[in-house]
């Protein structure tokens, strides 16, 4: 893994680039084409972004040489704007994203152990999430304790339960 890579929090300037992220972190299996752009104004998926920076909105990135390469995002949703992963108005919903060209580098492993132990010292009782279980980032989740507790077609929502411990080194 590129050890350049530094994982911080999103400075206010960049909330603008999560666009860019959400867009990117929807799975499109094999053979199939990548949707417009504007899908991510519809909204089940403009809920993850709009008006992102919140008191309960946590961002985190992962930069180098001055780029951003992957994001992880946590919002706490409600009943009248709820994502794929909404389980209930306390829990924070996880988004993630790492561009193309920088994947399969332990960059989404980072993000997600950091945002895990962020939740935990903020004192969130766990984290959920939605995922296409086709999507090979279902495997990674699963390897940090995330558990399905809900098929909807081909999407599993995950709930990882938190008890202020790291996860061991993956």
């Amino acid at each position: 893994m590129d050890e350049k890579i530094k994982i911080r929090e999103i400075k206010e300037g960049e909330i603008p680039q999560l666009q860019h992220f959400l867009y990117e972190a929807i799975y499109i299996p094999a053979g199939r084409e990548k949707p417009e752009r504007s899908i991510i104004e519809l909204p089940e998926l403009a809920c993850y972004i709009r008006d992102f920076g919140k008191d309960t909105d946590l961002c985190l990135v992962a930069e180098s040489d001055g780029a951003l390469k992957g994001a992880i995002w946590t919002r706490v949703l409600n009943e009248t704007e709820k994502g794929f992963g909404y389980v209930d108005p306390d829990t924070p919903e996880l988004c993630m994203s790492v561009l193309k060209g920088s994947r399969n580098q332990g960059i989404g492993t980072r993000l997600l152990k950091t945002m895990i132990q962020r939740l935990a010292e903020k004192g969130f009782g766990k984290v959920s999430l939605s995922v296409d279980s086709e999507n090979y980032a279902c495997s990674m989740y699963r390897k940090f304790g995330f558990e399905t507790v809900k098929m909807v077609g081909e999407s599993e929502t995950m709930i990882l339960l938190l008890n202020n411990s790291t996860p061991e080194e993956q």
